[in-house]
């Protein structure tokens, strides 16, 4: 693929993940800031609780936990979310346009919205469904802080050991595809796949620490399933779109070619 055709799906490809961003922007305000807003309330429930035990000495580091707060919650809420999401959202549709432009006329005769699909479909589930499996997202401030580290650390191990056995789960099917055919060989290699990662998850330790004990479960799972929402919305709405753009982007340089064999043949070369 030549290198003005790299650069216009990943053009097409960060744009995309602008609007996948909005779309999961919505979502996470309207489904995921009521649960934020009660996790945080809890949590100052238990620091007054704690300061009017403790006298003057809780009193204290409450006030010292007020003044470390530099953007108001409103702002948080909403400028701050938004930014984030967004950012986000540009930085996964670049990635993901990379890893099209490899892919395309090299994983089977799909055309430009197959492999969108497909790839998309790869990058959810092992850089964040399975990592989400192990260690699901937790409110803010409602973990031992002491731990931040650990957990962050355990988390991007678990993204990057999905993350190579995905990749060796590909490699696996198309060694095995010669002799026992595409369906049984990616059968196999999804096979392997769960269960090298079910011993990942078996080896790994866990979060024990992550939420702190009388957390109310309801909005503990109340923020999951927001989570993972925000997440699903952003990811299909980017397959979407982007799939639907680099369909015309390639469609534009094959003199208009519309089917998978045409658009896909130069992506080979």
């Amino acid at each position: 693929m030549h290198a003005s055709t790299v650069r216009t799906l990943l053009i097409r490809g960060m744009l995309a993940g602008l609007i996948a961003g909005l779309f999961a922007f919505a979502v996470a305000y309207v489904g995921g800031e009521p649960s934020v807003n009660g996790s945080i309330a809890v949590e100052e429930a238990q620091a007054a609780q704690e300061a009017a035990h403790g006298g003057h000495g809780g009193a204290g580091a409450a006030a010292e936990e007020e003044e470390e707060v530099v953007v108001s919650r409103p702002v948080q809420s909403t400028l701050g979310l938004a930014t984030g999401v967004l950012v986000y959202g540009v930085a996964l549709g670049g990635i993901a346009a990379l890893a099209f432009s490899f892919a395309l006329g090299r994983v089977g005769r799909f055309g430009p919205r197959a492999t969108a699909a497909l790839i998309t479909a790869a990058a959810f589930t092992t850089v964040y469904l399975v990592p989400f499996l192990k260690y699901p997202a937790t409110p803010p401030a409602v973990g031992n802080p002491d731990t931040i580290g650990k957990r962050t650390t355990l988390f991007f191990l678990m993204i990057l050991l999905s993350v190579l056995l995905g990749v060796a789960a590909v490699i696996a099917g198309r060694r095995l595809a010669p002799r026992l055919g595409n369906w049984n060989a990616s059968l196999a290699a999804g096979f392997g796949f769960v269960v090298v990662t079910g011993i990942a998850f078996a080896v790994l330790p866990a979060n024990d620490d992550a939420v702190k004990a009388g957390f109310p479960a309801k909005l503990l799972w109340e923020f999951r399933l927001a989570s993972l929402g925000v997440q699903a919305v952003l990811w299909v709405v980017f397959a979407v779109v982007f799939g639907h753009l680099a369909q015309k982007a390639l469609a534009a340089r094959t003199g208009g070619a519309e089917t998978p064999g045409r658009v896909g043949a130069p992506a080979a070369g």
